[in-house]
């Protein structure tokens, strides 16, 4: 059965996370994803965190299911094959600075003009439009802006990063929701594309919840708050006897009466000012010691099985190796077994989402450095002696 991107063509542009995530996440699903990189440096992601035999092992999940052709677009014969490529494409992924592809001749207006179908991903600190457009803006930056930063880590200590790239990865999942959209309003309205403005900033705002109408209406500033959720009440990490975190969220009205049973604290339970949330929030310091008494003389297992057993939602944190021995991921194929380029193993992220019908799938490991040049070149007819010239000239 055909994959619902199959018979999308998508042109990357993008380099490190935003706008190459999302071009992943299109090529799961069927898209013939074209990533143009640099010549002999490709994608600063190659050299990102760990390398294997001089490869960030990051790369193999970043960029499987795409073709890598290596293009300097600072030179005039680069961009003409980029034009070329885009004569007939679909979508184009870019996140550069703002300007940027307008300098090489490659803006959205000249674009839209030679393909009025193609749908243009511009991911960027800030968007396209706005005081602040020409700064440079990483995802740390966004997530700084977006108001994410602040509410990272302890009451009272330094604001801290959430451990990963948050911030690209929200824009990028943005993108990949603009082009799905935009591909539906092409159809839907006989052939149009159009161009989609994602700034990491945004990307990460909108995930604020109440942080924003709760200053509005009450000039309240939401603080950071550790492992607790205000306003939420009970729901924090608790620290067991063999010195693990049990992540308990005993919030709902009834749950909170079953949790209040399994610690042995019912008059808790009984208490008509704890019976809804908001009464537990006021007392949340109470209720916090009264489970942490109880946590402390078990151990994490035992507090987990309890509460399994009890209907309460409880877990653990998770880290690389919880994940990678995990049962349930290994079930729901979120561990996917693959190989590097040399026949190392690897263990690479499951699709997301899950389709019932027409799941994603992996169908090419990630490129190496220009693997597809010569192939994508000899589809818009150019021959090998003029590849052979641009090789030699550094354009490809």
């Amino acid at each position: 059965m055909r994959l619902p991107l199959q018979g999308v063509k998508v042109v990357e542009l993008g380099q490190l996370i935003a706008g190459p995530f999302a071009a992943k996440m299109l090529g799961e699903f069927g898209a013939d994803v074209i990533k143009i990189e640099p010549p002999v440096t490709g994608d600063p992601l190659r050299k990102w965190r760990l390398l294997h035999d001089g490869t960030s092992v990051w790369w193999a999940a970043q960029s499987r299911n795409k073709r890598s052709l290596t293009l300097d677009l600072r030179q005039s014969e680069a961009q003409q094959v980029v034009r070329q490529l885009l004569a007939d494409a679909d979508v184009l992924v870019e996140n550069f600075r703002p300007g940027t592809l307008e300098s090489w001749g490659l803006g959205w207006d000249t674009l839209h003009a030679l393909n009025p179908k193609l749908i243009m991903l511009r991911v960027s600190g800030y968007g396209q439009t706005g005081p602040y457009r020409d700064r440079p803006g990483f995802g740390v930056i966004g997530e700084a802006m977006g108001g994410l930063r602040h509410l990272s880590g302890e009451p009272g200590r330094t604001p801290v990063r959430v451990g990963v790239s948050i911030g690209d990865s929200l824009s990028a999942l943005h993108g990949v929701i603009g082009i799905l959209l935009a591909l539906r309003h092409r159809e839907q309205n006989g052939g149009d594309g159009q161009q989609i403005d994602v700034a990491l900033y945004e990307s990460v705002f909108n995930m604020m919840e109440s942080l924003l109408p709760e200053y509005s209406v009450f000039n309240v500033v939401r603080e950071p708050a550790g492992s607790s959720l205000p306003g939420i009440a009970p729901t924090n990490a608790y620290r067991c006897r063999d010195g693990g975190f049990a992540l308990i969220a005993g919030n709902g009205d009834s749950i909170y009466q079953r949790l209040m049973d399994v610690i042995g604290r019912r008059d808790l339970g009984a208490d008509p000012d704890l019976a809804q949330n908001h009464g537990r929030v006021l007392q949340v310091e109470r209720i916090d010691a009264a489970i942490s008494e109880w946590t402390a003389r078990l151990t994490l297992d035992e507090v987990l099985s309890i509460l399994t057993e009890a209907r309460i939602p409880a877990g653990k944190i998770y880290n690389a190796a919880d994940i990678a021995q995990d049962p349930h991921y290994r079930a729901r194929d979120m561990l996917l077994d693959s190989q590097l380029d040399d026949g190392t193993p690897v263990t690479l992220p499951g699709i997301v989402p899950k389709l019932g019908t027409t799941p994603g799938s992996v169908t090419r490991s990630a490129p190496t450095l220009g693997q597809h040049t010569a192939e994508i070149l000899g589809e818009l007819g150019i021959d090998a002696a003029q590849q052979a010239d641009w090789r030699q000239r550094g354009i490809i």
